[in-house]
């Protein structure tokens, strides 16, 4: 069993296209194991290629974020990073092709943003799609036995109403994480309800202060109430890089910094930490 599981990168972005081999190298060398996560159709493939040359360790998603659903200009924040996001239709054969390699484990990531919907559409069309595009996702993961890497920002509400929907329905079996976690207490209590796991970046290491101090303490308690069988960590690499490296580019070897943090917020040693997530990230993933 390995040390750590980055339950979610993007060593198949651009941001590693000269030294993804490498990376994944060192990670491997340290014990970690990493899914890669698609957002889009290229770079699901992407992931899936990756995969394909490590016989194990190197694991992949397939799906379509939804900010690729418009074109529109995303600023990252404390990513240092910004894109223009080109415009896709869900292809669901293409989607549901590509899911069936032995490589892939999961759905995703995909889900509702709201933050990032472009000024110049309707905003009642574009939550709508955004909710199709969704529940596409999840017939998906209900149909191919998968589990669902679920992107949340500004929609917890409607994220869950959705779930309870398909849970209501006894689908989606291997149920999901919500990835990248940044709402309450009260919020993950709800999903945590519905059979979710929650995934916690290196987000929770960056210190609360400034207007983003109340955000940041109601997290910290999110991860201290969170039962420790129940979160996964990633690193969202190369985004999101935990404090020792904020605003750097990040990588899957970092997510030892959100392991280490969890236990310091717990006050449980690292160790156990390690076990019980890598534990979790097995079973989910079924690796």
């Amino acid at each position: 069993m390995p040390k750590l599981i980055d339950t979610h990168s993007h060593v198949n972005f651009n941001s590693f296209k000269d030294d993804w081999n490498q990376t994944l190298s060192n990670t491997l060398d340290s014990d970690i194991w990493v899914i890669n996560v698609g957002s889009q159709a290229s770079t699901s493939k992407r992931a899936v290629e990756i995969a394909n040359k490590y016989n194990e360790g190197i694991y992949a998603s397939v799906g379509l974020h939804p900010t690729h659903l418009f074109e529109t200009h995303v600023d990252i924040e404390e990513a240092s990073a910004n894109f223009t996001s080109r415009k896709e239709d869900f292809d669901i054969n293409f989607y549901k092709k590509l899911a069936q390699d032995k490589k892939v484990v999961a759905i995703g990531e995909m889900g509702l943003d709201y933050h990032f919907l472009p000024e110049n559409i309707n905003k009642e069309e574009g939550v709508a799609k955004q909710k199709l595009v969704f529940r596409q996702g999840l017939d998906l993961a209900d149909e191919l036995n998968l589990p669902i890497i679920i992107h949340s920002r500004d929609t917890h509400d409607d994220i869950q109403t959705i779930l309870k929907e398909y849970k209501d329905a006894n689908k989606l079996k291997r149920c999901g994480v919500i990835h990248c976690y940044t709402g309450t207490w009260e919020e993950a209590k709800k999903y945590l309800e519905l059979g979710f796991l929650i995934s916690f970046t290196g987000i929770i290491t960056f210190e609360p202060k400034g207007k983003n101090k109340e955000k940041q303490e109601a997290l910290l308690e999110v991860v201290k109430n969170t039962p420790l069988d129940k979160i996964m960590i990633e690193t969202d690499a190369p985004y999101l890089a935990p404090a020792p490296y904020r605003g750097k580019k990040n990588e899957p070897l970092y997510v030892r910094y959100v392991a280490e943090f969890i236990a310091k917020i717990k006050n449980i040693n690292f160790e156990e930490v390690a076990n019980t997530t890598t534990k979790t990230a097995k079973s989910f993933f079924n690796i």
